[in-house]
């Protein structure tokens, strides 16, 4: 009966190890602005990829990056992703936001939507609109 167990335990464990890893996907672009104006030190970037499904509900987020800039516009973003959460006839989108000191200085205006099929060309541009 041991023996069974043992077996059985790790007949299991074997099964968990050679499952392969949640495939992930990404998503590469670069977010600028028009103004001729250079960015703070302490400038922060915020991208998101949202299932903007819903009209009547916030969006859920799959994915945001959010740190300091680094440098100047054109501003990279790298967004990591788990393609099993992206669901057939839902609709997704990329925003992003610029902040100095925690006030909002850009964000996008308008929407960056996104098919998450594989054909989205990369890198993607995504604009920001200074807020007034």
């Amino acid at each position: 009966m041991k023996k069974l167990l043992l077996l059985a335990a790790s007949a299991l464990l074997g099964a968990c190890q050679s499952m392969p890893p949640a495939a992930e996907a990404r998503l590469d672009g670069e977010v600028f602005y028009l103004q001729r104006i250079a960015l703070p030190p302490s400038a922060t970037l915020s991208v998101s990829l949202q299932d903007v499904s819903l009209a009547d509900a916030p969006a859920l987020v799959l994915a945001e990056q959010r740190g300091p800039v680094k440098g100047q516009v054109p501003l990279p973003f790298h967004l990591r992703y788990d393609p099993a959460q992206v669901k057939p006839g839902h609709r997704y989108s990329l925003s992003a936001r610029i902040e100095v000191d925690g006030k909002l200085m850009f964000i996008t205006t308008e929407h960056h939507g996104v098919k998450l099929d594989g054909s989205d060309p990369q890198p993607l541009q995504l604009r920001v609109d200074a807020v007034r």
